[in-house]
Protein backbone atom coordinates (compact mmCIF):
# COMPACT_ATOMS: atom_id res chain seq x y z
CA UNK A 1 0.00 0.00 0.00
CA UNK A 2 1.49 3.67 -1.20
CA UNK A 3 0.83 5.79 1.96
CA UNK A 4 2.40 9.28 0.45
CA UNK A 5 4.80 9.94 -2.86
CA UNK A 6 8.06 9.20 -1.80
CA UNK A 7 10.87 12.21 -0.98
CA UNK A 8 13.72 13.11 -3.03
CA UNK A 9 16.70 11.89 -2.14
CA UNK A 10 20.31 13.18 -3.14
CA UNK A 11 20.85 13.59 -6.67
CA UNK A 12 24.00 11.98 -8.72
CA UNK A 13 25.38 11.42 -11.75
CA UNK A 14 27.12 8.51 -13.36
CA UNK A 15 29.14 8.99 -16.94
CA UNK A 16 30.25 5.95 -19.01
CA UNK A 17 33.06 6.00 -20.81
CA UNK A 18 32.99 2.27 -22.94
CA UNK A 19 36.85 2.59 -24.29
CA UNK A 20 40.16 0.45 -22.91
CA UNK A 21 43.30 -0.08 -24.05
CA UNK A 22 41.86 -3.81 -24.00
CA UNK A 23 39.14 -6.18 -22.75
CA UNK A 24 40.76 -8.37 -19.45
CA UNK A 25 39.58 -11.56 -19.02
CA UNK A 26 37.19 -11.14 -15.62
CA UNK A 27 35.35 -8.21 -17.32
CA UNK A 28 31.32 -7.89 -17.45
CA UNK A 29 31.31 -4.49 -17.68
CA UNK A 30 30.09 -2.65 -21.21
CA UNK A 31 33.75 -2.01 -21.94
CA UNK A 32 35.38 -2.26 -26.04
CA UNK A 33 38.87 -2.29 -26.59
CA UNK A 34 40.14 0.75 -28.45
CA UNK A 35 41.13 0.13 -32.13
CA UNK A 36 42.92 3.33 -33.16
CA UNK A 37 41.95 6.16 -31.82
CA UNK A 38 39.38 7.05 -29.65
CA UNK A 39 36.79 9.64 -31.00
CA UNK A 40 36.90 11.40 -27.53
CA UNK A 41 35.48 15.18 -28.69
CA UNK A 42 32.87 13.63 -30.64
CA UNK A 43 32.04 11.25 -27.57
CA UNK A 44 31.79 14.44 -25.14
CA UNK A 45 29.73 16.15 -27.42
CA UNK A 46 26.95 13.27 -27.10
CA UNK A 47 26.99 12.89 -23.96
CA UNK A 48 26.07 16.84 -23.41
CA UNK A 49 23.00 16.06 -25.85
CA UNK A 50 22.19 12.87 -23.41
CA UNK A 51 21.72 14.71 -20.39
CA UNK A 52 20.36 17.61 -22.16
CA UNK A 53 17.59 15.04 -23.51
CA UNK A 54 16.89 13.75 -20.48
CA UNK A 55 17.16 17.24 -18.25
CA UNK A 56 14.06 17.72 -20.76
CA UNK A 57 12.29 14.38 -20.35
CA UNK A 58 12.60 13.89 -16.59
CA UNK A 59 12.36 17.57 -15.65
CA UNK A 60 9.05 16.70 -13.01
CA UNK A 61 11.83 14.92 -11.15
CA UNK A 62 14.88 17.00 -11.60
CA UNK A 63 13.25 20.55 -10.67
CA UNK A 64 16.15 22.99 -8.88
CA UNK A 65 18.03 19.68 -7.65
CA UNK A 66 22.07 20.42 -7.88
CA UNK A 67 24.30 17.02 -8.09
CA UNK A 68 25.76 15.59 -5.11
CA UNK A 69 28.34 13.45 -6.96
CA UNK A 70 29.75 12.44 -10.32
CA UNK A 71 31.23 9.41 -11.26
CA UNK A 72 32.94 8.90 -14.38
CA UNK A 73 33.24 5.16 -14.97
CA UNK A 74 34.44 3.19 -17.59
CA UNK A 75 35.95 1.28 -19.46
CA UNK A 76 38.99 3.28 -18.84
CA UNK A 77 38.03 6.89 -18.35
CA UNK A 78 41.51 8.00 -17.71
CA UNK A 79 42.38 7.59 -21.67
CA UNK A 80 40.47 10.66 -22.25
CA UNK A 81 42.80 14.19 -21.96
CA UNK A 82 42.13 16.26 -18.97
CA UNK A 83 41.05 18.92 -21.67
CA UNK A 84 38.64 16.63 -22.71
CA UNK A 85 37.51 15.75 -18.96
CA UNK A 86 37.34 19.64 -18.03
CA UNK A 87 35.25 20.03 -21.33
CA UNK A 88 32.69 17.79 -20.34
CA UNK A 89 32.15 18.55 -16.76
CA UNK A 90 32.11 22.30 -17.80
CA UNK A 91 29.52 21.18 -19.76
CA UNK A 92 27.42 19.33 -17.33
CA UNK A 93 27.61 22.08 -14.76
CA UNK A 94 26.15 24.63 -17.96
CA UNK A 95 23.13 22.45 -17.77
CA UNK A 96 22.51 21.62 -13.99
CA UNK A 97 23.87 22.78 -11.00
CA UNK A 98 26.57 21.60 -8.54
CA UNK A 99 26.25 21.48 -4.80
CA UNK A 100 28.96 23.27 -3.46
CA UNK A 101 30.63 20.24 -1.78
CA UNK A 102 30.08 18.22 -5.09
CA UNK A 103 32.33 14.81 -4.60
CA UNK A 104 33.68 14.18 -8.39
CA UNK A 105 35.78 10.61 -9.19
CA UNK A 106 37.24 9.43 -12.54
CA UNK A 107 38.55 5.91 -12.76
CA UNK A 108 41.98 5.25 -13.62
CA UNK A 109 44.09 2.73 -14.78
CA UNK A 110 47.93 2.96 -13.52
CA UNK A 111 49.26 2.77 -16.88
CA UNK A 112 52.10 5.93 -16.60
CA UNK A 113 50.87 7.84 -20.15
CA UNK A 114 47.57 8.21 -18.02
CA UNK A 115 49.65 9.06 -14.98
CA UNK A 116 50.44 12.12 -15.81
CA UNK A 117 47.31 13.85 -17.10
CA UNK A 118 46.70 13.45 -12.65
CA UNK A 119 47.43 17.30 -12.52
CA UNK A 120 44.98 18.23 -15.33
CA UNK A 121 42.23 16.25 -14.30
CA UNK A 122 42.43 17.90 -10.41
CA UNK A 123 42.73 21.10 -12.50
CA UNK A 124 39.55 20.24 -14.25
CA UNK A 125 38.10 19.84 -11.13
CA UNK A 126 38.53 15.97 -10.06
CA UNK A 127 38.69 15.75 -6.36
CA UNK A 128 38.81 11.56 -5.87
CA UNK A 129 40.55 9.45 -7.94
CA UNK A 130 39.88 5.73 -8.07
CA UNK A 131 42.70 3.85 -9.46
CA UNK A 132 42.05 0.00 -10.92
CA UNK A 133 45.18 -1.54 -9.51
CA UNK A 134 43.87 -4.98 -8.49
CA UNK A 135 46.78 -6.78 -7.87
CA UNK A 136 51.03 -6.09 -7.11
CA UNK A 137 51.90 -9.51 -7.85
CA UNK A 138 53.16 -9.01 -11.65
CA UNK A 139 52.35 -12.71 -12.76
CA UNK A 140 48.64 -12.42 -11.28
CA UNK A 141 47.73 -8.77 -13.34
CA UNK A 142 49.68 -10.59 -16.55
CA UNK A 143 46.81 -13.34 -15.45
CA UNK A 144 44.14 -10.44 -14.98
CA UNK A 145 45.18 -9.38 -18.84
CA UNK A 146 46.26 -5.91 -17.36
CA UNK A 147 48.38 -3.63 -18.57
CA UNK A 148 50.31 -1.86 -15.89
CA UNK A 149 53.10 -3.81 -13.35
CA UNK A 150 53.40 -3.37 -10.01
CA UNK A 151 55.90 -0.64 -9.71
CA UNK A 152 53.58 1.45 -12.25
CA UNK A 153 50.70 1.09 -9.56
CA UNK A 154 52.80 2.28 -7.00
CA UNK A 155 54.21 4.99 -9.49
CA UNK A 156 50.51 6.20 -10.31
CA UNK A 157 49.48 6.48 -6.47
CA UNK A 158 52.07 8.69 -5.56
CA UNK A 159 52.06 10.53 -8.48
CA UNK A 160 48.12 11.17 -7.85
CA UNK A 161 49.05 12.38 -4.73
CA UNK A 162 51.78 14.93 -6.18
CA UNK A 163 49.38 16.18 -8.11
CA UNK A 164 46.91 17.07 -5.31
CA UNK A 165 44.66 14.39 -5.25
CA UNK A 166 43.52 14.07 -1.21
CA UNK A 167 40.91 11.46 -1.93
CA UNK A 168 42.08 8.34 -3.93
CA UNK A 169 40.75 4.76 -3.83
CA UNK A 170 42.39 1.71 -4.78
CA UNK A 171 40.56 -1.35 -6.90
CA UNK A 172 42.21 -4.95 -5.18
CA UNK A 173 41.02 -8.09 -5.69
CA UNK A 174 41.30 -11.12 -3.94
CA UNK A 175 40.89 -14.80 -4.31
CA UNK A 176 42.58 -14.82 -7.31
CA UNK A 177 43.80 -17.78 -9.94
CA UNK A 178 46.29 -20.04 -7.88
CA UNK A 179 46.35 -17.37 -5.16
CA UNK A 180 47.73 -18.53 -1.75
CA UNK A 181 46.58 -16.92 1.85
CA UNK A 182 50.40 -15.37 1.97
CA UNK A 183 49.71 -13.54 -1.53
CA UNK A 184 46.42 -12.02 -0.84
CA UNK A 185 47.78 -10.61 2.41
CA UNK A 186 50.66 -9.31 0.84
CA UNK A 187 48.75 -7.45 -1.98
CA UNK A 188 46.70 -5.94 1.20
CA UNK A 189 50.10 -4.81 3.37
CA UNK A 190 51.37 -3.03 -0.35
CA UNK A 191 48.09 -1.13 -0.79
CA UNK A 192 47.61 -0.50 3.04
CA UNK A 193 51.36 0.48 2.88
CA UNK A 194 50.33 3.19 0.36
CA UNK A 195 47.69 5.02 2.54
CA UNK A 196 44.84 5.39 0.47
CA UNK A 197 41.93 7.18 1.95
CA UNK A 198 39.65 4.06 0.49
CA UNK A 199 40.25 0.53 -0.62
CA UNK A 200 37.33 -1.33 -2.36
CA UNK A 201 38.72 -5.32 -1.79
CA UNK A 202 36.62 -7.61 -3.75
CA UNK A 203 36.34 -11.21 -4.73
CA UNK A 204 37.27 -12.05 -8.19
CA UNK A 205 34.02 -13.79 -9.34
CA UNK A 206 33.66 -15.84 -13.05
CA UNK A 207 30.65 -13.69 -14.78
CA UNK A 208 29.10 -14.98 -17.64
CA UNK A 209 30.32 -13.97 -21.45
CA UNK A 210 33.74 -12.96 -19.80
CA UNK A 211 36.86 -15.09 -21.75
CA UNK A 212 37.21 -16.43 -17.72
CA UNK A 213 33.72 -17.83 -17.90
CA UNK A 214 35.04 -20.11 -21.15
CA UNK A 215 38.20 -21.10 -19.66
CA UNK A 216 38.23 -21.22 -16.09
CA UNK A 217 40.96 -20.31 -13.98
CA UNK A 218 41.24 -22.42 -10.60
CA UNK A 219 40.16 -20.21 -7.91
CA UNK A 220 41.05 -20.73 -3.90
CA UNK A 221 38.28 -22.99 -2.43
CA UNK A 222 35.73 -21.67 0.11
CA UNK A 223 37.53 -22.42 2.92
CA UNK A 224 40.83 -20.73 1.63
CA UNK A 225 38.49 -18.01 0.66
CA UNK A 226 37.03 -17.37 4.22
CA UNK A 227 40.69 -17.50 5.49
CA UNK A 228 41.64 -14.69 3.38
CA UNK A 229 38.61 -12.70 4.01
CA UNK A 230 38.86 -12.89 7.67
CA UNK A 231 42.80 -11.88 7.99
CA UNK A 232 42.41 -9.15 5.29
CA UNK A 233 39.34 -7.37 7.32
CA UNK A 234 41.80 -7.55 10.72
CA UNK A 235 44.65 -6.14 8.38
CA UNK A 236 42.37 -3.38 6.93
CA UNK A 237 40.72 -2.72 10.44
CA UNK A 238 44.44 -2.45 12.47
CA UNK A 239 45.28 -0.13 9.64
CA UNK A 240 42.47 2.38 10.78
CA UNK A 241 40.31 1.15 7.40
CA UNK A 242 36.44 0.43 8.66
CA UNK A 243 33.98 -1.59 6.61
CA UNK A 244 31.12 0.37 5.75
CA UNK A 245 30.03 -1.96 2.67
CA UNK A 246 30.62 -5.58 1.85
CA UNK A 247 33.61 -4.74 -0.21
CA UNK A 248 34.54 -1.43 0.72
CA UNK A 249 36.81 0.24 3.45
CA UNK A 250 37.54 3.94 4.37
CA UNK A 251 39.61 6.04 6.61
CA UNK A 252 36.84 8.00 8.70
CA UNK A 253 35.03 10.59 6.73
CA UNK A 254 36.24 9.06 2.80
CA UNK A 255 33.37 6.60 2.31
CA UNK A 256 32.51 7.04 -1.36
CA UNK A 257 29.62 9.63 -1.19
CA UNK A 258 28.57 8.66 -4.93
CA UNK A 259 27.80 4.74 -4.21
CA UNK A 260 26.84 5.56 -0.48
CA UNK A 261 24.17 7.36 -2.70
CA UNK A 262 23.23 4.17 -4.89
CA UNK A 263 23.37 1.99 -1.83
CA UNK A 264 20.81 4.12 0.21
CA UNK A 265 18.45 3.89 -3.21
CA UNK A 266 19.04 7.88 -4.04
CA UNK A 267 18.49 9.47 -7.52
CA UNK A 268 20.96 9.09 -10.05
CA UNK A 269 20.86 10.40 -13.88
CA UNK A 270 22.88 8.30 -16.55
CA UNK A 271 25.00 9.67 -19.81
CA UNK A 272 27.09 6.91 -21.73
CA UNK A 273 27.25 3.72 -23.21
CA UNK A 274 25.02 1.23 -21.14
CA UNK A 275 24.69 3.25 -18.28
CA UNK A 276 21.57 2.95 -15.97
CA UNK A 277 19.74 5.21 -14.11
CA UNK A 278 17.22 5.97 -11.76
CA UNK A 279 14.78 8.79 -10.69
CA UNK A 280 11.73 9.43 -7.97
CA UNK A 281 9.03 11.66 -9.13
CA UNK A 282 6.49 14.48 -7.75
CA UNK A 283 3.87 11.70 -8.15
CA UNK A 284 4.95 8.84 -6.55
CA UNK A 285 6.33 7.32 -9.36
CA UNK A 286 10.09 5.71 -9.18
CA UNK A 287 11.74 5.08 -12.61
CA UNK A 288 14.63 3.23 -13.90
CA UNK A 289 16.24 3.86 -16.98
CA UNK A 290 19.49 2.38 -19.30
CA UNK A 291 21.02 3.53 -22.76
CA UNK A 292 22.41 2.34 -25.84
CA UNK A 293 24.87 0.09 -25.10
CA UNK A 294 27.17 0.38 -28.44
CA UNK A 295 28.94 3.40 -28.99
CA UNK A 296 27.97 2.99 -32.80
CA UNK A 297 24.15 3.15 -31.89
CA UNK A 298 24.89 5.88 -29.08
CA UNK A 299 26.80 7.81 -31.13
CA UNK A 300 24.36 8.10 -33.56
CA UNK A 301 22.39 9.72 -31.02
CA UNK A 302 20.55 7.08 -30.06
CA UNK A 303 20.65 7.38 -26.18
CA UNK A 304 17.85 5.93 -24.61
CA UNK A 305 17.22 2.25 -24.68
CA UNK A 306 14.70 1.61 -21.99
CA UNK A 307 12.51 2.95 -19.08
CA UNK A 308 10.80 0.35 -16.33
CA UNK A 309 8.93 2.16 -13.43
CA UNK A 310 9.56 0.02 -10.50
CA UNK A 311 6.13 -0.76 -8.99
CA UNK A 312 4.49 -0.90 -5.10
CA UNK A 313 5.60 -4.46 -5.00
CA UNK A 314 8.90 -4.01 -6.49
CA UNK A 315 9.82 -1.55 -4.64
CA UNK A 316 10.73 -3.64 -0.93
CA UNK A 317 13.42 -5.59 -2.90
CA UNK A 318 14.89 -2.51 -4.79
CA UNK A 319 15.62 -0.74 -1.46
CA UNK A 320 16.33 -3.68 0.33
CA UNK A 321 18.80 -5.09 -1.95
CA UNK A 322 21.64 -2.05 -1.85
CA UNK A 323 20.52 -0.78 1.69
CA UNK A 324 21.48 -4.58 3.25
CA UNK A 325 24.86 -4.33 1.41
CA UNK A 326 25.85 -1.50 3.58
CA UNK A 327 26.91 -2.42 7.44
CA UNK A 328 24.82 0.59 8.60
CA UNK A 329 21.43 0.33 10.53
CA UNK A 330 18.49 0.95 8.21
CA UNK A 331 16.40 4.05 9.22
CA UNK A 332 12.61 3.13 8.83
CA UNK A 333 11.60 6.29 8.07
CA UNK A 334 14.05 6.17 5.11
CA UNK A 335 12.29 2.72 4.21
CA UNK A 336 9.15 4.82 3.85
CA UNK A 337 10.29 8.22 2.69
CA UNK A 338 12.49 6.65 -0.30
CA UNK A 339 9.54 3.85 -1.49
CA UNK A 340 6.55 5.87 -0.32
CA UNK A 341 5.03 2.33 1.68
CA UNK A 342 4.23 1.81 5.18
CA UNK A 343 6.71 -0.56 6.86
CA UNK A 344 3.25 -2.56 7.60
CA UNK A 345 4.02 -3.48 4.10
CA UNK A 346 6.75 -5.46 4.74
CA UNK A 347 6.29 -6.61 8.43
CA UNK A 348 5.75 -10.60 7.67
CA UNK A 349 9.06 -10.48 5.67
CA UNK A 350 10.72 -8.77 8.98
CA UNK A 351 9.41 -11.12 11.36
CA UNK A 352 11.00 -13.77 9.43
CA UNK A 353 14.00 -11.76 8.74
CA UNK A 354 14.28 -11.68 12.52
CA UNK A 355 13.22 -15.34 13.77
CA UNK A 356 16.35 -16.32 11.13
CA UNK A 357 18.55 -14.25 12.99
CA UNK A 358 19.50 -12.03 10.01
CA UNK A 359 18.53 -8.82 11.08
CA UNK A 360 17.74 -7.10 14.42
CA UNK A 361 15.40 -4.11 14.60
CA UNK A 362 14.35 -1.34 17.05
CA UNK A 363 11.62 1.27 17.22
CA UNK A 364 14.03 3.75 14.67
CA UNK A 365 16.05 1.10 13.01
CA UNK A 366 16.67 -2.32 11.15
CA UNK A 367 20.18 -3.45 11.82
CA UNK A 368 21.41 -6.36 9.33
CA UNK A 369 23.84 -9.29 11.69
CA UNK A 370 26.64 -11.03 10.71
CA UNK A 371 24.31 -13.90 9.65
CA UNK A 372 22.51 -12.22 7.87
CA UNK A 373 25.49 -10.60 5.62
CA UNK A 374 26.23 -14.47 5.63
CA UNK A 375 22.49 -15.36 3.96
CA UNK A 376 22.47 -11.78 2.14
CA UNK A 377 20.77 -13.57 -0.79
CA UNK A 378 18.38 -15.80 1.02
CA UNK A 379 17.32 -12.43 3.00
CA UNK A 380 17.04 -10.27 0.05
CA UNK A 381 14.56 -12.78 -1.92
CA UNK A 382 12.05 -12.65 0.77
CA UNK A 383 11.34 -9.48 -0.13
CA UNK A 384 10.75 -10.05 -3.85
CA UNK A 385 7.62 -9.37 -5.31
CA UNK A 386 5.55 -13.00 -4.61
Amino acid sequence: MQVFPPLFPPLSLYVHIPWCVQKCPYCDFNSHAQKGGIPEQEYIAHLLADLRQDLARYQASIGERTLHSIFIGGGTPSLFSAQGIAHLLQGIEQQIPFAPNIEITLEANPGTAEASRFAGYVEAGVNRLSLGIQSFDDEKLQRLGRIHNSEEAKSAVQMAKDAGFKRINLDLMHGLPNQTLTEALDDLRQAIALEPSHLSWYQLTIEPNTMFAYRPPTLPDDDALWDIFEQGHQLLSQAGYGQYETSAYAKAGDQCRHNLNYWRFGDYLAIGCGAHGKLTFPNGDILRFSKTKHPKGYMRGEYLYEEKPISLNERPFEFFMNRFRLLEPVPKIEFENLTGLSCDVIAKQIDWAKSQKYIQENHRTWQITEQGKLFLNELLTEFLPE
